[in-house]
């Protein structure tokens, strides 16, 4: 090898410029589109040359058949390739045609994107939600969905099969590398002016005469003016009255006056109105009063109530709380039905919303009143049981259709209300006595403890710090549960409250049926509050003790530990 040791020779001049423009044209990069020329073709595969390579890539021929490209396999042509890696583990060059087809194809896709530019395509095949249509420049597919097809509904698409048209990129993903088209938006391009033209001889106020009747939907009426543009009309603008579906008034064909109440030239819309070519019933609402029984006719019938006519025109709601006085949640289908006639009253007139309230409860007779009549409060009656949940009863009073509420807590004196409440079942007869009656809010609240005497009234000529017996019924974790001789209660004797001192402070000290003194250390007769102790007897019993006994050592015989110290600190005072 000969080594250039001059390198200012004219020589290795020549040399290092020519060496530097064959690098310059011959810039390989991994992820660029390169050109590759055919030199060899097998019966599987077609090997390339590409400039700057060190080997020959590879290329299945089934994969450019598929791209449409069987007449450019010959020696001597090019076809481009994606260069997905210069040196594989094997040491081969791995290029890809189909995805340098797709690359180029993606760009001039955005380029037309970004200008706003139609394109050349054709529809291949259908898809669910639409067809696929294929760029007839590059061979790349794109979505286009079935409403963007054309400007009105097509049962057959069969004419529109492989044939070249225009069409518009309304939408790119860029990082999935989907694209959206619209045959829809070319149609309608052609369209836009001759609309423009038609929508700016119509201004707000304008009537048309003899509008077509061209179709329905959930929110108005299409109408077909002298076939060059469509109106909508909204439900809302069809009548004075309720209108659930414009088949209720019009059928397709009829002519029918308009009024133009709105006109939108961005959107090319004009909307239009009905009953704004009649007189509005609402006017004249001052021929109803508040408070007077008036007939209604039933139109519609929703959950929450019902939908009536005052007069033709003339809507109003009755709510569901208005069909009745003692039925709650009742339901409208089951009392009317479209078209009854029923009595109402109006209960509000308000102008500026255009609302009218009515009720039909009103009609009829409150039976709370007439319950307040015949049971006032205090009366003892009877009553059955019509149901019950988790804490009270509901109780029918006599013939009237009334559930009165009886809470577990006015079952019993002496038991657990909610254990008591197990007890009874529906259909059961009870003694009661009415507590409570409200019209207004239409509750009746009764009881049936206040039919029997009370046992809280054994405490009436007791008084505080009074000393009395108790039987041990049980004990728990909370303390002792007593009941006092000739008393029908069970109260309780809190574990703080059983000794003076802590230790002696435990329930297994007393068994059930032992009979113990106690004191009482409360007594609320308006909360209807009893609390009893043991601690406090022994507190009375030991300052007795202390009075009598004032001496050292002289409470020592007593049942009282802390006796002596306490009056060795009485002697020390008195010191």
């Amino acid at each position: 090898m000969e080594i250039y040791k001059d390198l200012s020779s004219p020589a290795t001049k020549e040399f290092e410029k020519l060496l530097n423009s064959k690098l310059s044209k011959t810039q390989i990069e991994e992820g660029k589109i390169i050109e590759g020329k055919i030199n060899k073709i097998t019966d599987k595969y077609v090997f390339l040359h590409c400039e700057g390579l060190k080997s020959e890539p590879v290329l299945d021929i089934n994969e450019l058949k598929s791209m449409g490209l069987s007449e450019k396999i010959k020696i001597g042509e090019t076809i481009p390739v994606l260069l997905e890696k210069i040196e594989d583990k094997n040491g081969e060059v791995l290029v890809s045609a189909n995805k340098a087809q797709k690359i180029k194809g993606w760009d001039k896709l955005v380029e037309a994107y970004e200008k706003n530019e139609p394109i050349m395509g054709k529809i291949t095949s259908k898809c669910k939600g639409g067809c696929i249509v294929e760029h007839i420049e590059t061979g790349s597919l794109m979505f286009l969905p079935g409403s963007q097809i054309s400007d009105k509904p097509l049962k057959d698409i069969s004419h529109l099969m492989n044939e070249p048209q225009k069409f518009a990129l309304i939408k790119l993903d860029k990082i999935r590398g989907n694209a959206c088209v619209s045959r829809r938006e070319i149609i309608s391009n052609f369209k836009k002016e001759d609309k423009a033209k038609i929508v700016e001889r119509f201004k707000v106020g304008d009537i048309i005469k003899g509008a077509d009747v061209k179709g329905y939907s959930t929110f108005g009426c299409f109408f077909n003016v002298n076939n060059e543009i469509d109106v909508l009309c909204h439900t809302s603008e069809l009548s004075y009255s309720r209108v659930n579906h414009p088949d209720e008034l019009f059928n397709i064909g009829d002519k029918v006056d308009l009024k133009v109440i709105s006109v939108d030239k961005e959107k090319l819309q004009i909307g239009c109105s009905v009953k704004q070519l009649s007189p509005d019933p609402f006017e004249h609402i001052e021929n109803y009063e508040l408070n007077k029984v008036y007939k209604v006719k039933v139109v519609k019938i929703m959950d929450f109530g019902a939908f009536c006519e005052l007069e033709p025109g003339l809507t109003t709601l009755l709510h569901s709380s208005e069909l009745s006085w003692n039925k709650k949640n009742v339901s409208a289908k089951k009392m009317f039905k479209v078209n009854d006639e029923i009595d109402c009253v109006i209960t509000e007139i308000d102008k500026e919303k255009r609302r009218v309230a009515i009720s039909h409860k009103l009609t009829l007779e409150n039976p709370f009143e007439i319950f307040e009549k015949k049971f006032p409060v205090g009366t003892i009656t009877e009553g059955e049981i019509m149901s019950k949940n988790e804490y009270s009863l509901f109780v029918k009073v006599g013939s009237l259709d009334i559930d009165a509420f009886l809470h577990c807590n006015d079952l019993t004196y002496t038991n657990n209300g909610e254990q008591e409440l197990s007890k009874y079942k529906k259909g059961d007869k009870i003694k009661l006595k009415v507590l409570e009656i409200k019209v207004s809010d239409q509750k009746v609240r009764v009881g049936l403890k206040q039919t029997q005497p009370d046992p809280f009234d054994w405490f009436k000529n007791k008084k505080v710090k009074q000393v009395i017996t108790v039987k041990i019924i049980s004990t728990d974790s909370k303390g002792l549960i007593v009941r006092p001789e000739g008393c029908e209660m069970d109260l309780l004797i809190k574990k703080t409250n059983i000794a003076l001192n802590a230790s002696d402070q435990r329930q297994s000290r007393f068994t059930s049926g032992d009979r113990i003194d106690c004191a009482i250390l409360e007594l609320d007769f308006e909360k209807r509050k009893v609390v009893l102790s043991i601690k406090l007897l022994e507190e009375i019993e030991k300052k007795e003790a202390l009075e009598k006994y004032g001496t050292e050592g002289s409470g020592k015989n007593l049942p009282f530990s802390t006796l002596s110290e306490d009056l060795k600190k009485k002697n020390n005072k008195k010191d």
